[in-house]
Formats: structure tokens, C-alpha cells, sequence
């Protein structure tokens, strides 16, 4: 005898099958990489006073760095992260409270590292979110500088803020910025050298020392909202390359550490205070400028 299949049945089947690949479409790794700076925190205008372990409110703003990150981790589990991994990138890398920051994540403190800010990305990663960042060297943001604050960086010709070499290093590895936030000095420059990926302007600069400030709890609330619509929107954007070989351009504020820098095999001067160095990729780009900020502090 031969028995009929019940199309009932058969229908039961596919909407279990369905199920089931929605299941393992929602299980797929989802790794979200977090830089957190400190001067373009809410609430931070000056080195002196918030933006170093001596200045009188340190301990206030590390805490308050601390809960920007948390608002940013915050939004990107909600996007579907599965993993997130914060890189602590002030100063000497050691700010981020760890006793309020999420549990849900794994750190990166201390320095130097060979990828400088992007120390620990891969290619396994989705999408790159920028905490606390500020506006490059001679731009008129808050404590605006490019890493050392003694320096300003060309990639292939074009003047880049950190947000943007850091870019480059992700871009290398094919992963995009998706977020940035901090004054809007920052916010504008990311945009225009990074494409149209979400930002928040915690605070509005007026000089290098003053700026406008929003409430503490808006900017997280704004931050995590973010952050989630920036991982939600990364197969939209294009992760920042640069052609390879890469050339760096950097012009230093002072002879003396033009003249240390220029004495490395393969840096070549090119007037009193600039260098040149030419690297195969960002990788190697990254390592050389890791050593510049030692070599000129």
C-alpha cells in the first residue's frame, strides 16, 4: 500500500526548517570593536583639570568615560553582537573603571601596542565604534592634537585625525567604522573622510578649553541609540582603505624630535621638522607610528 504524505505535515516540516535557519542565522558571530578615548567624553574640556590622573576630577571622568563605553557596549548587543572587545586608549590605556564596566566584555589597558588604538582587531570583526574621540591637529575642537599633540600625520597625502589612521587599520583587516562620537568638530571630520556612519556630538565645542555640554544620561541614551543603529547599518558601509604601499607625511612641532626619527633606516627628512616613511601596509604603518609617540613625546 502506498501512503500519501499529509500536506500538513509537510507544511510542519518546512516551518521547522524555516525555524531552525533562522536559529542558526541569529547565532552567527557578531564581533563589535570598541576605542574609547577620553577627551571627547562629555563633560571633559581640559587635560588639567579632567583629562589626567593629576587633574582634580580625573577619578569623576574616568568613571564617566567608563559609562559612555557602557552605553556604547549597551547598543551593540542590542544590534546582535555576540562578542564585544574595548580598547582602552587615553593616555597610558589605563582609565576605564573595571569594576563599573560591563562584564559582558573583554579589555585591552596598557601600552605601547603594535596597533596602537586598534590593538586586537582582525578580520573576524563586523564593525568598529569610535568612544571619546576629539578633532585632529590645528582643528577647532575641544583639546584637538593627533596623538602626541607634537605631530600631524598624512596618509598617502591626506591629513588624517586619529579617527582616521585608526580607520585605515581597520580597513586593512576589511572592517568599517559604524559610530563616532565626541565634539563636533570630530563628527564632522569623520564624516567627511569616513562616509556618512553615525555620530554623536556630546558636547559643542567654542575653544579649546569651553564647550557646551548636553546631560550626562542624554549623551549615553544617544550613544547606545547609536551604537545600535550604527551595527545595524554595517553591510552599508564601506570600510576606509588606503592604497598600499602606505606613505606617511609627518610634520613635527619641533627640530629635535624630527632629527631623532630621522636617524631609522628607511625615514627619509625632508625639511627641518618633517619626515617621510613608507610602509607595505597599515599594519606596519601602525608600528611605525607607535614608535614615533615614544620617540617624540
Amino acid at each position: 500500500m502506498v501512503r500519501r504524505k499529509h500536506p500538513y505535515r509537510l507544511l510542519s516540516v518546512c516551518a521547522l526548517l524555516l525555524l531552525a535557519n533562522a536559529a542558526s542565522a541569529e547565532q552567527k558571530p557578531l564581533k563589535v570593536y570598541i576605542s574609547a578615548d577620553m577627551e571627547g567624553v562629555d563633560g571633559v574640556v581640559t587635560w588639567d583639570v579632567q583629562g589626567m590622573p593629576k587633574g582634580r576630577e580625573y577619578e569623576e571622568f574616568r568613571r564617566v568615560m567608563t559609562q559612555e563605553v557602557n552605553a556604547a557596549i549597551a547598543g551593540a548587543f542590542k544590534a546582535g553582537a555576540t562578542e564585544v572587545l574595548v580598547s582602552d586608549d587615553h593616555h597610558d590605556g589605563q582609565n576605564l573603571d573595571l569594576e563599573l564596566l560591563d562584564p559582558r566584555v573583554e579589555l585591552i589597558r596598557g601600552g605601547p601596542m603594535p596597533l596602537g588604538m586598534m590593538e586586537g582587531i582582525d578580520n573576524s570583526f563586523g564593525a568598529v565604534v569610535f568612544i571619546g574621540y576629539h578633532a585632529s591637529e590645528g582643528q577647532p575642537g575641544v583639546l584637538s592634537h593627533s596623538f602626541t599633540g607634537s605631530m600631524e600625520i598624512k596618509l598617502n597625502g591626506q591629513v588624517v585625525p586619529e579617527a582616521g589612521l585608526n580607520a585605515a587599520i581597520a580597513g586593512d583587516f576589511g572592517v568599517p567604522v559604524v559610530f563616532l562620537s565626541g565634539d563636533q568638530i570630530i563628527c564632522e571630520e569623520a564624516q567627511r573622510l569616513l562616509g556618512p556612519i553615525q555620530t554623536v556630538a556630546v558636547k559643542q565645542a567654542i575653544g579649546f578649553n569651553v564647550a557646551r555640554m548636553m546631560g550626562l544620561e542624554k549623551a549615553r541614551t544617544l550613544i547606545e541609540q547609536g551604537v545600535e543603529r550604527g551595527v545595524e547599518r554595517r553591510a552599508e558601509l564601506k570600510p576606509y582603505r588606503v592604497v598600499h604601499p602606505v606613505k606617511l607625511d609627518v610634520r613635527f612641532k619641533d627640530v629635535l624630535p624630527t632629527e631623532k626619527v630621522s636617524l631609522i633606516p628607511g625615514v627619509d627628512r625632508t625639511s627641518g621638522n618633517t619626515i617621510v616613511f613608507t610602509a607595505p601596509n597599515m599594519v606596519e604603518a601602525s608600528k611605525f607610528e607607535v614608535l614615533l609617540e615614544e620617540l617624540a613625546p
